[in-house]
């Protein structure tokens, strides 16, 4: 297997992840979520990069590195997909490994993430798979 893994940071090579993305993130379109991932990098340090097997796009990360007081520095994951036919060959463990590394490197303690209710199969390659622990809930309350 011949993958590698890059940093998307022009707005040409985040557009290209959209197809992607668009499978995890299936209420944005084009429009908004390039204006959200450019915005979220430039006020937020969002990072997005992408997993490659030869030339093609087979996965997406996105993550931004965070301080608060229960987790300390963490690195928050607040996108992680693969695409639906080329799942289960190991993509996703292998940016989140590789997302892993980046934090250990950058010297961040911790990594965080949430997983919609209904992704049983999510949860259970993050606990069985990648070795974390369901540790809270994440509530939320819509402003609009």
């Amino acid at each position: 297997m011949s993958t590698s893994i890059k940093e998307l940071q022009s707005r040409k090579e985040i557009t290209s992840a959209f197809p992607v993305m668009k499978q995890l993130r299936t209420h944005l379109d084009e429009s908004s979520y390039l204006k959200l991932v450019i915005e979220a990098r430039d006020k937020e340090g969002y990072k997005m990069f992408a997993l490659f097997d030869k030339e093609n796009m087979v996965a997406v990360i996105g993550f931004q590195p965070m301080t608060t007081l229960y987790y300390g520095r963490f690195i928050w994951v607040c996108d992680l997909v693969t695409d639906t036919h080329h799942r289960s060959k190991g993509y996703g463990e292998q940016l989140l490994s590789f997302v892993q590394q980046w934090a250990k490197e950058s010297h961040y303690d911790n990594i965080a993430l949430s997983s919609g209710l209904q992704r049983a199969e999510a949860h259970r390659f993050y606990q069985e798979k990648m070795g974390y622990d369901k540790v809270s809930y994440v509530f939320k309350a819509s402003l609009m």
